[in-house]
């Protein structure tokens, strides 16, 4: 069993445009290939990549689980990571393109893996909400997978570059297009969601007098927006739609309903400069559930998606090339901050 020097194994290119975890995942593959990494040999340790080449622990922890997942390595509790398999050739490879990485999507993504055998690859990359990359990445990704997994974002117009690839092989997540409705489909129905939600959480907003959204528009869905002033207008419920935090006061009776998690942490702030108490004082809602959210300032209320099921549907629709729309499950997760 040899310990092999980062030397030997990994190039990471600060201008490769690529992302650096496919960058780790593919040093490993050359490795083995020019017999550099044997069956059995130990590699470097999280810590060390992460030093050595200036990296995040999530990203070198994505390419290991990853690796992983195809079964090229295998952990070892307290010891390390080692080469498991040499073996690289596999029956199916997937293209999976997402909008960014954050937590719920790494869930979705390994829940999406975790279903799949150890004959299939699935290569991810990022658009980042930036068409031309998103256009850039399909069209050199045509002819060189089984199936391909795309998450248009905010795009309109993408059938333009994914009518390139074949039909029977495209999967559309998270949004349902109208002129993507000739593929599959798992999405979210973000109008419906919030009404839903809201419906469901309506004996803990009686006690607030004044329900307020932060929408910053650009990457957010505007189903969102939709749905929140559909309920209170329906309800008769005051409200208020607001783009900006920067200089809100809060006060005492509002309930808030934020996007991002940047944002989130800024009205825990805010809710503690003004001595008021979160789910009593001042109400406070997220989208997209985290591990974190259950323990934030005793608990931050969530209206989210199931990620980890909508995983586990991909893959069921890939692996069994199905068609169809099917709408993903939401719920509003009830914890202290409402």
């Amino acid at each position: 069993m040899n310990q092999v020097k980062l030397k030997h194994i990994f190039q990471i290119d600060e201008t490769a445009g690529i992302p650096k975890y496919r960058q780790i995942i593919s040093s490993v593959y050359k490795a083995i290939e020019q017999g550099n990494l044997k069956k059995g040999d130990k590699i470097p340790s999280l810590n060390e990549i992460c030093q050595s080449f200036d990296l995040s622990r999530d990203t070198v922890m994505v390419a290991l689980n990853e690796l992983k997942a195809r079964g090229v390595v295998s952990s070892v509790p307290g010891k390390g990571y080692y080469i498991d398999s040499t073996v690289l050739d596999y029956e199916k490879r997937i293209f999976v393109l997402f909008d960014e990485l954050n937590v719920f999507k790494e869930d979705l993504y390994n829940s999406f893996t975790s279903q799949l055998d150890n004959k299939t690859s699935v290569d991810i990359y990022f658009h980042h909400f930036n068409f031309n990359l998103f256009e850039k990445l399909v069209t050199e990704a045509t002819g060189k997978y089984s199936a391909y997994v795309i998450m248009p974002a905010t795009f309109d117009n993408t059938n333009q570059v994914i009518r390139h690839l074949p039909n029977d092989k495209v999967y559309i997540l998270d949004r349902e297009k109208a002129d993507l409705k000739g593929y599959p489909v798992i999405y979210q129905d973000f109008e419906q969601d919030v009404v839903d939600a809201l419906q469901d959480g309506k004996d803990l907003l009686k006690k607030y007098d004044r329900l307020v959204m932060h929408f910053p528009g650009g990457k957010e869905p505007e189903g969102r927006v939709d749905g929140f002033k559909r309920f209170c207008e329906e309800n008769e419920i005051e409200y208020e739609v607001i783009y900006s935090l920067s200089n809100r006061k809060v006060k005492k009776g509002e309930a808030y309903f934020v996007m991002s998690d940047r944002n989130l942490v800024r009205m825990v702030k805010k809710a503690a400069e003004a001595k008021l108490e979160l789910g009593e004082d001042l109400g406070l809602v997220s989208f997209n559930d985290t591990v974190l959210k259950e323990v934030v300032a005793g608990g931050i209320t969530t209206i989210s998606t199931d990620f980890k099921l909508m995983g586990e549907t991909l893959a069921e629709l890939v692996e069994r090339k199905k068609s169809g729309k099917l709408r993903n499950p939401s719920a509003l997760i009830r914890r202290k901050s409402l």
